[in-house]
Parts: structure tokens; sequence; C-alpha cells
């Protein structure tokens, strides 16, 4: 069977289909030096985890929006509206605490990050017909994040989305694990099942796709069930969710179009123009970190500058309005035009 690449077969393997497994096999094989990089070089971890990969995948989504001529134009309310509606969603959270605030933020990405995987299942699933097989697929995605979500909102984890005790208040709900474990394992056996059964009848196999689901049932559970330890679920949540992100918005948006489309953003389609389009979203990226470190979380560095706790309440929500807009951006922008008939 041909393939459903997004790019081609080199690419999207080492871009959007091995960061689970590559950061597993890591994990797995340096355990203990990883425990020994949390420790003694906390702020290097952060650094590249946090700045350059999950806050710079944030700002790729530039690239196909914001940053492609007539977009904003052809689309104004969306593009210009959500970003406000972020600011004054912030807001009004906020008012009912930091911690409702930041609850409600993680549980929006959340629903960001499962999309995702689900996103790309469909990406990889494009040229298949929409049967009984394609929804099991669909199911096994949803299992492979939500169970450990769920998961975690009963049983404490040394690690946070945002803020500590985030889910504290999902605690009181009744004790689900045992029987959610039930249908967790069960789903994922019969996928198992019908993708070696499809792959025996008709001898072809999805391989991006199969992929695909494995590495999301693999990077889920092992960083929020199996393992409970801070580092370890940032590297496997972070690469797994940010690197595929940022591979597929320069393969669709820059290198799979042409220069007459690209208008002013042909400087980042010939091969030292993917340097320069990394430089770009790791600049707004550091950028944006800079700003909470010092207005906000003095954790890695600080300038020792005093904000009221008044002008919290409008300064949190504003610094939150990339990510929030990213996250409610992506449930528009990767829809398919409908057709007019």
């Amino acid at each position: 069977m041909k393939q459903p690449w997004i790019h081609n077969a080199k690419t999207d393997w080492w871009f959007i289909l091995s960061p689970p497994f590559l950061v597993l096999m890591i994990i797995f094989l340096f355990q203990k030096q990883i425990q020994g990089l949390e420790n003694y070089y906390s702020f290097y971890t952060w650094l590249f985890l946090i700045v350059f990969v999950d806050v710079a995948h944030v700002y790729s989504t530039l690239f196909k929006t914001y940053f492609v001529k007539g977009e904003v134009q052809r689309n104004k309310l969306l593009y210009m509206g959500i970003p406000v509606l972020s600011w004054i969603l912030g807001m009004i959270l906020f008012q009912f605490g930091s911690l409702t605030f930041w609850s409600g933020l993680a549980l929006i990405a959340v629903f960001h990050f499962i999309r995702q995987q689900y996103g790309f299942m469909r990406i990889y699933a494009r040229f298949e017909p929409n049967n009984w097989s394609k929804k099991i697929d669909e199911v096994a995605v949803y299992s492979a994040t939500i169970y450990p979500m769920l998961y975690w909102f009963k049983t404490p984890r040394a690690f946070t989305w945002f803020v500590n005790n985030e889910f504290d208040w999902l605690q009181n709900l009744p004790n689900y694990t045992p029987w959610m474990s039930i249908i967790y394992f069960s789903i994922l056996i019969i996928w198992i099942i019908k993708t070696v059964f499809e792959a025996c009848k008709t001898k072809q196999i999805n391989v991006p796709k199969t992929a695909l689901i494995t590495g999301t049932f693999l990077s889920w559970y092992f960083g929020i069930v199996y393992f409970n330890n801070d580092l370890l679920f940032t590297f496997l949540n972070v690469v797994s969710h940010g690197i595929p992100y940022i591979a597929l918005i320069y393969i669709r948006e820059i290198k799979q179009k042409e220069n007459h489309q690209l208008n002013r953003m042909q400087i980042f389609k010939p091969f030292s123009g993917i340097f320069l389009f990394v430089g770009v979203i790791l600049l707004f990226a550091f950028l944006e970190e800079f700003l909470w470190e010092t207005l906000v979380w003095n954790e890695h560095f600080s300038l020792n500058m005093v904000i009221s706790e008044n002008l919290f309440q409008f300064l949190v929500p504003l610094l939150v309005v990339p990510q929030l807009t990213h996250y409610l951006l992506d449930g528009f922008i990767w829809r398919k035009p409908k057709k007019v008939s």
C-alpha cells in the first residue's frame, strides 16, 4: 500500500513519529543520569524542554496564521477575536482565584494535547475508508490519552501540568481507577488484535498510523502512569508533543508550498531557512519566558521587580494570551475548508 506520509518516510519518522520511542529509549538507558540532570542542571532542562520546545511550539502557529499573507484579512473575527477572548477568559478565571485559573488552563491544555494526537491519527488515516477499523483507531487514541489523565486525577503524582494542586479538586470523585484500567487495557488489546488481523489479512500495514498510535500509548502511559517523576514526565510529554507540531507546521506551511504562496516567507524554505524558522520561534519563546520569570515566577532568574497583587489579575492572563490563543486557534486552523457545491 502507498504509505500516507505527511512529507516522506525519513522526515516523518525522525520529527513526528520517533520522539516518544527515542525519549523512552533514552529514559530506560540513562535513567540515573537523567535524575542527575534534574538535581544539578534544572535550569538547563527547563531552558531546553520548556522554553525551547514547549513554548516554542506555541509560536510556530504564527507561520500558519498571523504570518501568512492575507490570512488575517480572510477571517479577522477569528484572528483578532480569539486573543481578546483569551485575555477576557483568563481575567474571569483569575477572579475565582489563582488555583482556579491554572486548573482551568491545565484542562484546556490537556484537551489540546489529546486532540493533537487524534489529529495526527486522522492525517495518517486520510486514505482509509470510514469503517469499523478506523473507529477502533479513534477509540484507541482517545483511550491512550484520556486514561492516563483520569489516573492522574485520582492518583497523586510527583509532577504538575502548571502548578501544585491544580487537579486536587478532582480527588473527590468516586474511585473509578479499577474499572477504567480494565476498559483501557481491553481497548489496547482489541486495537492490537485488530491491527495484527488486518496486517495478516491484507498483507499491508499503515506504518505511520500504527507507529503514531503505538507511540501515543507508550508516551502517555509511561510518562504519567508508570513513572512518577517530574523530569521524565516533562521529557516525554513536551518532546512528544512539541517537536511533531513544529515539524508539521514547517512541512505543511513552508516546505510543501510554492514560492508564490509563501511571499515574504520564502526565506524560510531553503535548507538554511530551517535554522531561521527555528531561531524565530526560539526568540519569541525566550522573550515570553523572560517576562514570566521577571514579572511572575522569579525561579530561574529575577530582576527584583515588585508587582502589586492587584496588577496580577490583569498581567497573568495577559501573559497567558499566546498560549491560550494557540490552544483555541488550533481547533479551527486545521479544519478542511468546506467544498462549495
